[in-house]
């Protein structure tokens, strides 16, 4: 069960996950062996999912964003799974969340710019196995990218 020094340590690494652990410890008031002992424990039962640095699309080239909802022609397992696994291999579509109702799906992709989106709506998405059907939105802005959980 996650306790609220659990959550303290959770919400240092949210802000800082290149934090020491020697700064963590001291961060939540705890000594390093303890601390040490939480965060291994955290990671072990998955709670801790993995870390990595957070790279602003436009400086590599994928300034350009949509959402796009994707409904599907029918929703056995079979085309629910080879649907999931063709958008798990698209590396431009960066999140994807399966959704109640209509929408079946939204997907978020990045692209260099429209042309860039175009080529992969005409020549990958469009083809996503058992699709019935897209729609597409620009992202116009940012205002809150995929920060940390409110704990």
């Amino acid at each position: 069960m996650i306790d609220n020094l659990d959550r303290s340590i959770l919400r240092a690494l949210q802000a800082d996950g290149r934090m020491t652990a020697t700064a963590l410890a001291s961060k939540v008031g705890l000594t390093l062996a303890p601390c040490h002992r939480r965060l291994k424990d955290l990671e072990s039962e998955g709670v801790i999912r993995g870390y990595r640095a957070e790279v602003d699309p436009a400086k590599v080239g994928f300034g350009f964003g949509t959402m796009v909802f994707a409904t599907l022609r029918e929703t056995s397992r079979e085309a629910i799974r080879a649907f999931e696994e063709a958008v798990v291999a698209e590396p431009q579509v960066v999140e994807a969340y399966r959704l109640f109702g209509d929408p079946d799906y939204l997907l978020r992709c990045v692209s260099e710019d429209l042309p860039g989106y175009q080529r992969l709506y005409d020549e990958r998405l469009a083809a996503l196995p058992g699709l019935a059907k897209l729609t597409s939105t620009i992202v116009m802005r940012d205002l809150k990218g995929s920060g940390g959980l409110p704990l």
